[in-house]
């Protein structure tokens, strides 16, 4: 057996003879944590491009007309109704793959209408058919299947005139526009009230459909003000719009 001489032992600190295992277990575990985060970054970092080719994948292979045909918007429902509530309705019509309310981001509030996609297009076909017309909490809803998805030159020109957007930390929000409400229409009905930096209109995504919300920036707080309270109500293709800041 290795016994310590008394030169070895006065290198030892006397804490480590008191509790040898506490410096000991210390140090161990430091120095295999440093040589073990680099394996493990690897690990992460191939999972991660695992994910994004599976991801790509199916981005690739799926087929958004089929999608489509099986998406249906519900519109004009009550600002209550939970996704759940909307998918348990449309369930007894046809199989649902997935319900979803639409809420505004910045105020949080149901923009009161939804998507339901379906798991065939027979079920959506039924489900329109059999709730386009009727009634949810005393509101009379809209069922249709969604817009066929834009081409791409439809794309690429509706994004264009999104770009075309010049933000502002002064901006208004402005709600129940009615859909024939166009971008260079928001932007002229508010130029009336301020300097109008740029305006533009919400749409569902891939199409060329209105939500029936969108923002005007201005150049000023002040125009912001008159703005809010000169067209807040005001009608503009005959609905009454809602004005505050965004």
């Amino acid at each position: 057996m290795a016994t310590l001489s008394s030169s070895s032992s006065s290198l030892i600190s006397p804490n480590f003879l008191q509790n040898p295992t506490k410096p000991f277990k210390t140090h161990f575990f430091k120095l295999n944590f440093q040589l073990l985060k680099p394996q493990f970054t690897h690990l992460k970092l191939t999972h991660r491009r695992l994910n994004a080719v599976a991801e790509d994948t199916s981005v690739a292979t799926a087929d958004p007309s089929s999608v489509a045909s099986r998406r249906l918007y519900v519109g004009n429902i009550p600002r209550t109704v939970t996704n759940d509530e909307l998918q348990k309705i449309v369930e007894e019509h046809g199989a649902v793959d997935k319900a979803e309310v639409m809420y505004d981001k910045y105020s949080g509030r149901s923009r009161r209408f939804a998507f339901v996609t379906m798991k065939t297009v027979e079920d959506a076909t039924a489900a329109t058919e059999k709730l386009n017309g009727t009634e949810i909490g005393g509101r009379e809803i809209k069922v249709n299947i969604t817009e066929k998805p834009l081409t791409s030159l439809e794309l690429s020109l509706l994004q264009a005139e999104e770009s075309q957007f010049v933000d502002s930390p002064h901006k208004v929000y402005v709600g129940n526009l009615a859909k024939t409400v166009t971008m260079d229409m928001l932007k002229n009905f508010f130029a009336e009230k301020g300097q109008v930096l740029s305006a533009k209109i919400s749409r569902v995504p891939g199409t060329s459909k209105s939500t029936g919300y969108g923002f005007v920036s201005f150049s000023s707080e002040e125009d912001v003000e008159a703005a809010i309270s000169s067209l807040n109500n005001a009608v503009l293709e005959g609905q009454k719009i809602r004005v505050n800041k965004a």
